[in-house]
């Protein structure tokens, strides 16, 4: 759902550039709440595996591909400020160094795919699990559901304000809504899956899950017991580097081998824009170096590119996460 410049007009670009500075600020401060020393890495690997997931677009419909988005992904396992920071690096990275959505639409993209699926993903985990009696994986299906025709609409409340071509809202709406609701449900299948993956091994990295999860308990060979999950403390700090050494393993294969099958059909945006006959506001993007398009533009493997991109995220969204954590941050 990249939006590529050309499709708003200066007021309101500039106007979603103010908002999506002054909520990625909120959250600068928030995550001091949500990091410490040893979530800080957690956030990089997390902004980088959504970076990895979301080359790999998947067909919903005839013609048409979609991708994870990841905001509700990102609020679940390292917290909403935290989630929101993720997202806003992932999406600079690809705008910058990817030509994947406009620089002028930078604040578009934040506001739409990171501020409002991180918003309304955690809504909803949040409602689910309080009713569900903390069913982690069933409130994250639906939360990563709900975010994404969320985002679509929110795109075409904006696109109605300030696009550049004129549109029937409710056909626009219908349309968006329609086909993120199918790419909802390959969302919700991937975050469900994500959260219940790292539930299975490391309960405690799981923010959306503290406090619901049972505590896991490890009985040695001479009696003693260690308690991992619930509320109960973490795995001592040494034991997160497997888990990061192999989330970055995982995350580099999707990046570097897997995104060489991804569909090469417009996404649900493009095929909107298209039917409707918008696509055409659309302008050239100002990235012409050899990444631009995944490396496309340059005659870059899309692999290689991919890479590149896995290391990019997961330095900058590391450094994002190690700065504005908090000194005195409760360890999780």
């Amino acid at each position: 759902m990249h939006v590529p410049d050309g499709f708003f007009n200066a007021a309101t670009s500039i106007s979603a550039g103010v908002v999506a500075a002054a909520g990625v600020t909120v959250c600068l401060r928030g995550a001091r709440r949500e990091l410490d020393d040893r979530t800080a890495p957690m956030a990089g690997l997390v902004a980088a595996f959504i970076f990895a997931v979301q080359m790999l677009n998947f067909p919903v419909a005839a013609g048409t591909s979609g991708h994870l988005l990841g905001g509700a992904l990102a609020a679940i396992l390292v917290g909403p400020y935290t989630g929101v920071l993720c997202m806003a690096v992932v999406l600079l990275v690809q705008g910058v160094f990817f030509a994947d959505g406009g620089l002028t639409a930078l604040g578009i993209n934040i506001t739409i795919m990171g501020i409002v699926t991180v918003v309304v993903g955690w809504g909803i985990f949040r409602l689910v699990t309080g009713l569900s009696r903390g069913r982690v994986a069933v409130a994250a299906f639906l939360a990563a559901l709900v975010s994404v025709p969320a985002s679509a609409l929110a795109f075409t409340l904006l696109f109605w304000i300030g696009g550049t071509a004129p549109i029937e809202v409710g056909a626009v709406a219908a349309a968006m809504g329609g086909v993120h609701v199918l790419i909802g449900i390959g969302e919700a299948l991937i975050t469900a899956m994500t959260v219940s993956a790292v539930l299975a091994v490391r309960p405690d990295l799981v923010y959306g899950a503290r406090g619901l999860t049972r505590p896991l308990v490890l009985r040695g060979a001479e009696g003693t017991t260690t308690t991992v999950g619930g509320q109960e403390p973490a795995a001592a700090p040494g034991k997160l580097k497997p888990f990061l050494l192999g989330g970055i393993g995982l995350t580099l294969v999707l990046a570097g081998a897997v995104s060489f099958f991804a569909s090469s059909s417009p996404d649900g945006l493009e095929a909107v824009a298209e039917n409707k006959g918008f696509l055409g506001q659309a302008t050239d993007h100002l990235v012409t170096w050899g990444l631009a398009d995944y490396g496309e533009v340059g005659g870059i493997p899309v692999g290689v590119a991919g890479i590149i991109g896995v290391g990019l995220v997961l330095l900058i969204a590391g450094a994002v996460a190690y700065a504005a954590r908090g000194r005195d941050a409760a360890k999780v």
